[in-house]
């Protein structure tokens, strides 16, 4: 029970302090934790079905979320940053190689780039706040319920607001996607990549000029991100046995 206080607590308060995007995930991890322990410390038969149902779902959701963050760094491969960025002046990219997704700040005004991604990551995200009526909101009510049962009063409460404070970093992240211009460009050199398509035959080869609109998602990349964001977003439709 101590331990699920403190992770509730730690998960939702330092994740406001965050500014890179996989550490703000890793504290979201963490208040995420605070639920399953709290499940796990009332120890009753609907607490353990609540453990179980919020583990599964968190576990799909959390994986839309890192597919999705993936592909968004696809993405930025054909794009440089405008020369008034402050990522550039402050210095902030510097380890640029290692991740194309850094910061929640390069998400600004991605919904321009790609707007079905966009929505696919902010359904995610909602489903992590526990907005109704995604998966993510059953997996919360459910713990939350089992734990009043049992008379959690007090850690019930402190999981509630924990949520409203951590939905503040979720909801930073959604407002940089959709509300925020842009910060970057298509770069300047891409349409002059030139590349040699083999097709099988010797005879057949042919040299295509690469562009920006030449980019998709690979086909599997797709039907995962279709399929989880689906399963969050339509669960409420599932019939009850």
């Amino acid at each position: 029970m101590v331990s699920s206080l403190l992770s509730l607590i730690i998960g939702s308060i330092l994740g406001l302090t965050q500014f890179r995007i996989k550490r703000l995930y890793a504290y979201s991890t963490i208040s995420h934790l605070g639920f399953l322990l709290l499940a796990l410390s009332v120890n009753s038969v609907e607490s353990i079905q609540a453990f179980l149902f919020y583990l599964i779902q968190y576990s799909i959701s959390n994986l839309n979320a890192f597919i999705l963050l993936i592909t968004v760094g696809y993405s930025f491969f054909y794009l440089i940053y405008k020369e008034n960025s402050l990522l550039v002046k402050e210095g902030y990219l510097k380890d640029v190689n290692n991740s194309p997704v850094q910061l929640v700040s390069q998400l600004k005004g991605y919904f321009k780039i790609n707007p079905m991604l966009s929505i696919s990551l902010a359904i995610t995200l909602f489903s992590f706040i526990g907005v109704p009526p995604l998966i993510g909101f059953f997996g919360k009510q459910m713990i939350l319920s089992a734990a009043l049962d049992n008379g959690y009063v007090f850690i019930t409460l402190v999981a509630i607001l924990t949520s409203v404070i951590s939905a503040v970093y979720y909801l930073v992240i959604v407002k940089n996607i959709f509300f925020e211009e842009n910060d970057q460009k298509i770069n300047p050199n891409f349409n002059s990549l030139n590349t040699l398509i083999y097709t099988g035959d010797e005879n057949k080869k042919r040299i295509i000029n690469f562009n920006y609109k030449n980019i998709v998602i690979s086909g599997s990349l797709t039907n995962v991100i279709s399929i989880l964001t689906l399963v969050i977003l339509l669960f409420i439709l599932v019939p009850k046995e």
